[in-house]
């Protein structure tokens, strides 16, 4: 039976791993061929096909009721239901909602919105609204966050901007919305979003400064509700009612064993849905349920049997659930205990068993977080030692007790006030330790190195004495100082990130980096943070030599303040150097200055009569091995007609397309002059601007010029030198990527 599950869990599991779906006329044969084989004893082979047949079935509903290609940018009227809890932010509310339908079209069930300037928006309410929808799309960049299969795994069929609306019901059974809004009127010392967090999984009232030191402590897993709280109140409920049977103070006429069972299956389960019932409390949740199962009936039950049942469940729940990191890392942290603590031939001492338990997750888990691409906390295993107890027996108990309370006056007020104080001592400790250990973020790494620092991991969790085990130590460095490939003398690798609505472009030579723009910022949404330096860290960038920013507008510059303050940089020149923030310390783009990094040649020019901030946009040409690129920032045909009187009017291959392919750019002269054989268009998708303007698109076309636009494949690379075609990121095989 176990090895069924097993092979169970793995039919579930290699949905992740699919790079596209098999036809349905398959995943329907494969069941049947399950049942088939059932007679023959080859149990393994039919779990593994009802497993892959029931994860391709769910997958491919999903897709099915993602918006379809013909509504991608329309507005249209849309009635449905508020769900979840709405996130209020400065001048923007974000909810998502269910049941959604339209007149005259078929819509996604499940939509997530977002109202700039709009009213309030409760849960339970019904909104008739006007959307600009669109696809599930999200950026692309190597070793990052999925945005679109996280998505798909929420079952989130479209996105949209709202334009109007009307209330037509008020809101129906949004107890956890009604609890927030209590919350938040409870005065928490200054902590009211770090308590809401905790009591209802809502982090929406976390700051980016709050995620920040919670990410680089290690310590996300206290504020989003996680196995553990659930583990803990279960244990407590458990542990009171054995108390009181023992003391002769529990009813005789009710038996003891069963009423603590069951009761605090029921504390887990109620504080389960409070937390929104999210992918680590289902798994407590059933973990909980099958160890008391178990109990009730005076049978051990070893601890990778529910482990394994709770995966099962999960996945045969919501085979989705895989395409998210928190699945992963969930798991993986029993797992990592459970291996550690299990089958040792002596007892630790408590203060060991916390101790070696906390390094331990912390190497078990350090290889899934850096094939997850998450940021890896140093100081995690040292913090943790004092916060998991910090949380679980000083703030938790006052928390829950004071939400449940909070009808009685002064009393869940008060109990809330303590919790708030309490939750505001933690993070001021932590604060100060961010500050002096931030969390690593670990260069991408090649999979059979990745494999040998798995294994190192892997030793090192074994028990003292085990032959190889002190390989472990050298094995797990192989991810820490990971082999970096070099390019030769000659060639430049150019990665054209995906930004969104902006610019950010990487160029790297053997020893050398430069950085072409930094990417937007838009108020708090700053992609030089979010998305240009993390990336930069994992391609292995460790200072960059030149940052180039093309001219001041936030959509090229707004990203440079966030660069120049998480990498080394040598210095900074700009058409714009008078604009920018003082501590870049930019200096001014010298035409005709030439330069040579290992064999790869560089040209600066600007337009010495520009008057506007789009034609003085810092050009540079790169030349490698005789093929040649152009970078041109947003220079306009007025801008480019001086251009072409520069040394920089020659045959170029590369043409960085001016403007985001704006119709006031991309002249027919200068493509005739130039005879670009391909172009790179950075922008957003479904952007306001309407870049690239079709008829710029058209002269394209018109010249055979092959177009890559970051908005349909992604963040792009190039190895300017060898005249080959680019690759993108949507060329990664994944099947919730549908080609653009």
């Amino acid at each position: 039976m176990r090895t069924g599950m097993v092979a169970l869990a793995l039919g579930l599991l290699a949905l992740r791993f699919l790079p596209a779906l098999p036809s349905v006329g398959w995943w329907l044969l494969m069941p049947v061929a399950g049942l088939m084989l059932l007679p023959f004893r080859t149990y393994p082979v039919a779990f593994f096909l009802f497993g892959l047949s029931w994860a391709c079935a769910q997958a491919q509903w999903a897709l099915d009721d993602r918006l379809p290609s013909s509504l991608d940018g329309e507005t249209r009227w849309i009635e449905g239901r508020v769900t979840g809890l709405p996130q209020h932010g400065e001048a923007v509310v974000r909810f998502e909602l269910a049941d959604a339908r339209s007149r005259h079209a078929k819509v996604p069930r499940l939509m997530r919105l977002a109202w700039y300037d709009g009213p309030p928006v409760n849960s339970g309410e019904r909104w008739r609204l006007a959307v600009k929808l669109k696809r599930p799309a999200g950026l692309l960049n190597p070793h990052a966050f999925d945005h679109e299969a996280w998505l798909l795994a929420r079952r989130i069929g479209a996105t949209g901007s709202v334009k109007g609306g009307e209330r037509l019901s008020e809101a129906r059974w949004a107890w956890r919305d009604g609890i927030r809004q209590k919350l938040q009127t409870v005065d928490a010392q200054g902590r009211t979003g770090a308590l809401t967090a905790l009591v209802l999984g809502d982090g929406a009232g976390l700051s980016r400064e709050d995620w920040q030191v919670l990410q680089d402590t290690g310590t996300v897993h206290l504020l989003v509700i996680s196995g553990q709280h659930i583990g803990l109140l279960a244990g407590l409920v458990y542990l009171l009612i054995a108390g009181l049977a023992r003391y002769g103070l529990w009813p005789n006429r009710l038996p003891w064993l069963p009423w603590a069972c069951g009761l605090a299956f029921m504390a887990a389960l109620g504080y389960g849905l409070l937390a929104g019932f999210e992918v680590p409390v289902r798994r407590a949740c059933l973990m909980i349920g099958l160890v008391l199962l178990w109990r009730l009936r005076f049978r051990h039950l070893g601890a990778w049997w529910p482990l394994l049942l709770a995966f099962n469940g999960v996945l045969l729940l919501d085979p989705l659930a895989s395409l998210q990191p928190g699945f992963w890392l969930s798991f993986g942290a029993v797992a990592v205990l459970i291996f550690t603590f299990g089958g040792r031939l002596g007892p630790w001492r408590w203060w060991q068993t916390w101790t070696r338990a906390q390094w331990l997750i912390a190497v078990g888990l350090g290889p899934l977080l850096l094939v997850l691409g998450l940021p890896i906390s140093l100081s995690g295993p040292l913090v943790n030692l004092l916060a998991v107890p910090w949380i679980s027996m000083l703030v938790l108990p006052p928390a829950l007790l004071g939400t449940l309370l909070l009808p009685v006056p002064y009393v869940g007020d008060g109990l809330l006030w303590l919790a708030g104080g309490m939750l505001d001592w933690l993070f001021k400790g932590l604060t100060v330790m961010a500050g002096q250990i931030p969390a690593w973020v670990p260069v991408a790494v090649p999979w059979w190195a990745w494999s040998l620092g798995a294994l190192g991991a892997i030793l090192l969790l074994l028990p003292q004495g085990v032959p190889l085990r002190p390989l472990g130590w050298p094995l797990l460095l192989v991810l820490v100082f990971p082999p970096r490939p070099t390019l030769p003398d000659g060639m430049a690798e150019i990665w054209q990130l995906d930004v969104g609505q902006g610019l950010a472009i990487l160029v790297r030579t053997r020893h050398h980096a430069l950085l072409y723009d930094a990417g937007p910022r838009v108020g708090d949404n700053d992609l030089g943070e979010r998305v240009v330096l993390p990336t930069l860290r994992k391609l292995g960038v460790d200072g960059l030599d030149l940052m180039l920013i093309s001219h001041a507008h936030a959509d090229h510059a707004g990203g440079a303040r966030a660069v120049a303050k998480g990498l080394p940089v040598k210095r900074v020149i700009s058409g714009e150097p008078g604009e920018l923030p003082t501590e870049l310390q930019a200096g001014d783009c010298e035409s005709s200055r030439q330069w040579t990094w290992d064999g790869v040649n560089f040209e600066l020019w600007r337009w010495a009569d520009a008057r506007e901030s789009n034609p003085k946009s810092c050009v540079l040409q790169i030349e490698a091995n005789g093929e040649r690129l152009l970078l041109t920032g947003d220079i306009d045909t007025a801008a480019e007609r001086a251009l072409l009187d520069s040394p920089l009017a020659v045959a170029t291959d590369w043409l960085q397309s001016p403007h985001h392919g704006s119709r006031s750019s991309s002249s027919a002269v200068l493509l005739a002059t130039l005879q670009p054989k391909a172009v790179l268009i950075s922008r957003g998708q479904g952007n306001s601007f309407g870049h690239p303007h079709p008829s710029v698109i058209a002269r394209y076309r018109a010249r055979g010029m092959a177009i890559h636009d970051s908005a349909e494949q992604g963040a792009i690379r190039l190895q300017l030198g060898n005249f080959k075609p680019p690759w993108s990121m949507r060329q990664e095989p994944r099947f919730w990527r549908s080609a653009k």
